[in-house]
């Protein structure tokens, strides 16, 4: 089952981007190195739970 899931900046703290992932196959927290806005250069985004 698909899950959205946002991603969360490291140094920041804004959640910048969603994404889908697949619950059963991946158990671990998405990490991704993507683009702050904020801070305007490439950061570690971490996986966070969405309001639903």
């Amino acid at each position: 089952m698909r899950v959205k899931v946002g991603l969360k900046c490291e140094e920041c703290g804004e959640m910048n981007y969603t994404t889908t992932k697949n619950s059963r196959t991946q158990s671990e927290k998405l990490e991704f190195r993507k683009h702050c806005k904020r801070d305007k250069k490439h950061t570690i985004h971490k996986e966070i739970k969405l309001k639903s």
